[in-house]
């Protein structure tokens, strides 16, 4: 029998047979003398000694005196002990232990558990699985709650981003209150003013709706925020795509022969084009909220040792479609504008539509990939900047080059300079 360290075993019964060195048997009579078992090991009175530090290692009897045989000792040189049983110290709470290849079952590596797992007693096993909503501490010995996470106005990029589009919507309103201020100027009154002060009002309600992303979703935010921004945008690109068909049709209508003159000066072709493209989008967000409900859940599986409160769009495909649509009306809008990019004017609005679809279509097409390969709270906050450069890209390209000639240029803003006359 062999010991990596040392054992001692209490005779019990009343004679033993054992072969010393040379392999004679011999028999051992149970008495009160001292046992010894081993080279540091003896047993006397029911209790277990070692010997000593800095006392030679060896049998207590001498060289001549086998394992299992009977000797008297010099107990001064021994200190109470049990002697242990295995080669491998206990696991502590949070280890667990696996099986050394090739060693006796005695023979183990403490392991810690892993992330979720705990143990919370000693040389344990196995290690427990935390439940859903739980995760293992630090220490791995208890299961504590999950941290709830979240896009909230006390984050410091909710914060940021709060702020951001808090600062738009005062921009936008401001351009608006100048607009009506300087409502009979020619530069205002050029290409529908009705239609900039619809766009204006479309642009504080955009840099407005990034706000309902924030904050612990609800089931009625889960419903407005997608919906709503789509409906939004949807009157902001056909507002443009309706000035930039009222910009042709007053330079193709120039033309004796041309048909166009029946259509110069009518109202119902822009309300008309901005009716029909928002009440399209209207109507995919009500069948996506009446197949597909938007709602909020937990998402236990987004990141470890978290609950994600999100908002399940209902159907994927209905967001797509909904996205799709207000990019076929951005394409439209740009194709037409820069069709008319070129057309004779000292202050030609096309020019500044075109850039700002280019604007508009770039943001929304790097949108889609980091929108897919995002997770938890950071897809809110991809969509939300999204929101917030594409509707600043549409205020900042149509309306700082009015802001500049009211402003800061009025000897600009007359009729003769704007058409060049």
């Amino acid at each position: 029998m062999a010991y990596t360290k040392t054992n001692k075993v209490r005779l019990v019964s009343t004679r033993m047979h054992q072969k010393n060195a040379p392999g004679d048997e011999i028999s051992l009579v149970q008495e009160n003398l001292d046992i010894i078992l081993s080279y540091n090991y003896i047993l006397f009175e029911n209790q277990y000694y070692v010997q000593k530090k800095g006392v030679a290692m060896g049998s207590p009897c001498g060289s001549s005196y086998p394992i299992m045989s009977r000797c008297y000792v010099d107990r001064s040189n021994f200190v109470l002990q049990v002697p242990k049983s295995v080669c491998s110290e206990l696991c502590a709470i949070g280890f667990r232990k696996a099986a050394q290849v090739g060693q006796p079952a005695c023979c183990f590596d403490c392991v810690p558990c892993s992330k979720g797992e705990i143990s919370n007693k000693t040389d344990a096993s196995n290690c427990i699985i935390c439940p859903e909503e739980l995760w293992s501490n630090e220490k791995r010995d208890k299961c504590v709650p999950k941290i709830i996470d979240y896009l909230s106005f006390n984050d410091p990029l909710g914060s940021i981003l709060t702020i951001l589009a808090s600062a738009f919507s005062l921009i936008s309103a401001s351009f608006l209150c100048i607009f009506v201020k300087f409502q009979d100027s020619p530069i205002v009154k050029a290409n529908n003013r009705e239609l900039s002060y619809l766009l204006l009002c479309g642009l504080i309600l955009c840099f407005i709706c990034p706000i309902i992303f924030i904050g612990k979703p609800q089931y009625l935010s889960c419903i407005l925020r997608q919906t709503a921004f789509g409906v939004i945008f949807s009157i902001c690109v056909s507002s443009l795509q309706a000035k930039t068909v009222i910009v042709v049709i007053a330079f193709k209508a120039t033309r004796p022969t041309s048909t166009l003159r029946l259509w110069v000066g009518s109202r119902w072709i822009p309300y008309s084009i901005v009716t029909f493209s928002a009440i399209t989008q209207l109507i995919i967000c009500v069948v996506w909220i009446a197949v597909a409900t938007p709602f909020p859940q937990k998402n236990i599986n987004s990141e470890l040792g978290k609950i994600i409160f999100e908002c399940n769009e209902g159907s994927t495909v209905m967001l797509y479609c909904m996205l799709c649509y207000l990019g076929l009306l951005a394409t439209v809008c740009f194709i037409i504008a820069f069709l008319a990019k070129n057309l004779p004017d000292s202050f030609n609005e096309a020019k500044h539509i075109t850039f700002s679809m280019v604007v508009f279509i770039s943001v929304w097409l790097s949108f889609i990939p980091a929108y897919v390969s995002t997770r938890g709270k950071y897809v809110v906050v991809v969509e939300i900047f999204t929101i917030l450069a594409s509707s600043a890209g549409l205020l900042f390209c149509i309306f700082i080059p009015k802001m500049y000639i009211i402003l800061l240029r009025p000897d600009l803003n007359t009729r003769e300079k704007l058409t060049g006359k």
